[in-house]
């Protein structure tokens, strides 16, 4: 799993260089036109990773039960959700430069949901199927089993 975390940083990073590109000589006049004059009163130029809606990232957006099946469902629905994400960018952008990184980005999500999900069928496959979701397979009797 770590390593789709460190991919999914180096996600934020092209992010953050396509809007640092697209902000970067921006004057005054056109913050004000854009709407960006209040981002720019808080962060000037900066890159602060926050979502559309302007609420600032936070590591609550990590999900952790320690549970295989519910962490690799969480995944998966993380994976989606950001492939919507790119979908509704390239919706919204003409601009072939900015569209190229986006499609990458984009077939990165696919191939995670992808590996998550075959991830999940191997937990699946050693679960008792008697009793597939009655427990956290990392504890039984009481007690963590964890190896």
């Amino acid at each position: 799993m770590y390593l789709f975390g460190t991919e999914e940083l180096a996600h934020v990073e092209m992010i953050s260089a396509i809007l640092y590109q697209l902000t970067t000589d921006l004057t005054i006049d056109q913050i004000k036109a854009q709407g960006y004059d209040k981002y720019f009163v808080d962060h000037t130029l900066g890159i602060y990773p926050q979502g559309a809606s302007n609420v600032p990232f936070t590591a609550a957006y990590f999900q952790s039960k320690g549970d295989p099946i519910t962490d690799l469902t969480e995944d998966m629905a993380a994976e989606q959700k950001a492939r919507t994400t790119y979908d509704n960018i390239l919706a919204l952008v003409d601009d072939e430069e900015i569209k190229k990184p986006i499609r990458f980005l984009r077939e990165r999500e696919i191939i995670h949901y992808q590996r998550f999900a075959e991830a999940l069928e191997i937990v699946k496959g050693h679960l008792n199927s008697d009793n597939y979701y009655a427990y956290n397979p990392a504890f039984r009797n009481g007690k963590c089993n964890k190896k």
